[in-house]
């Protein structure tokens, strides 16, 4: 396999023209890398979430590009073309939010998800863009958009009902999207690097407790945690694509 890309979480390989393999890291990373660390375990974990979280959607009728899990921190996936938009949706009032928007309350509950953009660009640091220069700059057309909107929205009720169900608050999540042809279908990973969810003790189970001063093992120790709650194994997964 060729590696082709070697980010702050997986490296990324070429299988063939239609697959590639993610290979989840043991390296832990925040505020554009500014904070790093090894967290052994955390690869396998984030891995196996991933596959559980994408079987879970696609048995809920989400395409992902997700295809297999080999029980370890390699997940094989369909070959997109990166959009670069990272989709974020929001439940509670939380995180950079709170900055641009001091008005809201900590935690506040939103009457609907907000769904916001943002351009993805580490030299950049992500910023919030427009529904307008998402098709104006030709990343998305209208109703391009409003179908990444939908599954976005989608996805998120799928997971809050997932998560409320087993009594924690989903408080937001990203999400990556990526070109198939003439498809949009959801790609990169769903893990606790992805997603922020507290229990009811006002604990994060995911990497917003590493960005809040907890150490790489504390992290794994919540991300374990929450596996549990969910039923999580770390086995294989395969799913029937092409």
């Amino acid at each position: 396999m060729k590696l082709v890309y070697s980010g702050k979480a997986k490296n990324v390989y070429e299988v063939d023209n239609d697959f590639l393999i993610l290979e989840f890291k043991d390296e832990l990373t925040a505020f554009d890398g500014a904070k790093r660390d090894q967290a052994p375990e955390k690869g396998r974990l984030a891995a196996a979430m991933s596959a559980w979280f994408f079987k879970y959607l696609e048995d809920n009728g989400i395409n992902t590009h997700f295809v297999e899990y080999d029980g370890d921190r390699r997940l094989k996936v369909l070959k997109t073309e990166l959009i670069p938009i990272e989709v974020i949706v929001r439940n509670y009032a939380y995180g950079s939010q709170l900055k641009r928007m001091p008005l809201l309350k900590p935690l506040q509950k939103f009457e609907k998800p907000i769904v916001e953009f943002h351009y993805k660009s580490d030299k950049l640091h992500d910023p919030l863009i427009l529904e307008d220069d998402i098709i104006e700059s030709r990343l998305l057309s209208r109703d391009e958009l409003e179908y990444v909107k939908s599954v976005a929205l989608k996805v998120n009720e799928i997971l809050s009902r997932l998560f409320e169900g087993r009594g924690l608050k989903f408080i937001d999540m990203k999400l990556e999207f990526g070109r198939r042809g003439d498809s949009i279908i959801l790609i990169d990973e769903i893990s606790g690097d992805t997603f922020r969810v507290i229990d009811s003790s006002g604990n994060h189970l995911d990497k917003e407790c590493y960005r809040r001063g907890a150490s790489p093992e504390v992290l794994v120790r919540n991300y374990r945690k929450l596996m549990n709650i969910l039923g999580i194994e770390i086995k294989p997964i395969k799913l029937s694509k092409i």
